[in-house]
């Protein structure tokens, strides 16, 4: 399998809280890799170090490699907003923005516009209304929510379901073609159905986009996942293929989580 992302000696502290130890791991490219563990061990503090929002926390310090398509993400002269549109992300609760459906997904598009190639010269400009309505259109769909609100896009996106908002947060993260799309916890909030909805929106991505998702439930994460690391305590005691880790863990601290004796 090709290598999406590799963290290196991984290091997080908040303030003098060492959050993260010393983390280094595989991911692979259009797989789905699932990160468990315990409340407070880690899980969402590594994946927001793969598209550092963790930056955005001003007592958080950050030390080791985080490498996307050989280029550390952390180096000094990398563009962070460009980071973020590679390396989307979808959070526990939907937050879709106070805009109609079609402006949530052509928020970011809009924003961005199109660089395209001019006689030599790189230039950026806007889309065109009938390329951001073929974006709004292409996004939803991947998101499987074009069927349900395609007669209504100038609704507001706040009065769809808890479910179809959180489709509607991956729309807007797909609409800008990001490789890697990360997800922490975003079922946590979801009824039984809708959680349905979005592991099969989660398994039919991975064909086109690297996934990785955090996740407190551990029959999530054995439906879905291709690879999963369990972390306690900030470090990641183990990572293998999920059958593996679910059924024969290398890591006797992984077999006590899995079972149900620690947690």
């Amino acid at each position: 399998m090709t290598t999406a992302i590799h963290a290196e000696d991984l290091n997080v502290y908040f303030d003098k809280n060492h959050a993260l130890k010393g983390v280094t791991m595989d991911i692979n490219k259009n797989e789905v890799t699932a990160v468990i563990g315990p409340s407070g061990c880690g899980k969402s503090t590594f994946i927001r170090c793969i598209n550092r929002m963790n930056d955005l926390i001003t007592n958080c310090t950050v030390n080791g490699k985080v490498m996307v398509d050989g280029t550390d993400i952390n180096d000094d002269d990398v563009d962070v907003v460009d980071v973020r549109r590679r390396i989307g992300m979808v959070f526990q609760k939907p937050n879709p923005f106070p805009k109609s459906i079609y402006e949530n997904v052509a928020y970011a598009p809009r924003l961005h516009g199109i660089v395209e190639t001019v006689d030599g010269k790189v230039k950026r400009r806007k889309h065109t209304k009938q390329e951001l309505d073929a974006i709004v259109e292409r996004s939803l769909r991947r998101a499987a929510l074009w069927e349900e609100v395609k007669d209504r896009l100038d609704k507001g996106g706040m009065t769809l379901s808890g479910g179809q908002q959180q489709r509607l947060c991956i729309a807007r993260t797909l609409s800008i073609d990001p490789e890697i799309i990360l997800f922490d916890e975003p079922c946590s909030a979801l009824d039984p159905i809708a959680t349905s909805k979005i592991e099969d929106l989660l398994v039919d991505l991975k064909k086109d986009y690297t996934v990785v998702i955090v996740t407190h439930s551990m029959q999530q994460a054995a439906r879905i996942s291709d690879r999963t690391a369990f972390f306690y305590m900030g470090e990641m005691v183990e990572m293998g293929d999920t059958k593996q880790i679910f059924e024969k863990p290398a890591r006797e601290l992984t077999e006590q989580y899995i079972t149900g004796r620690m947690g």
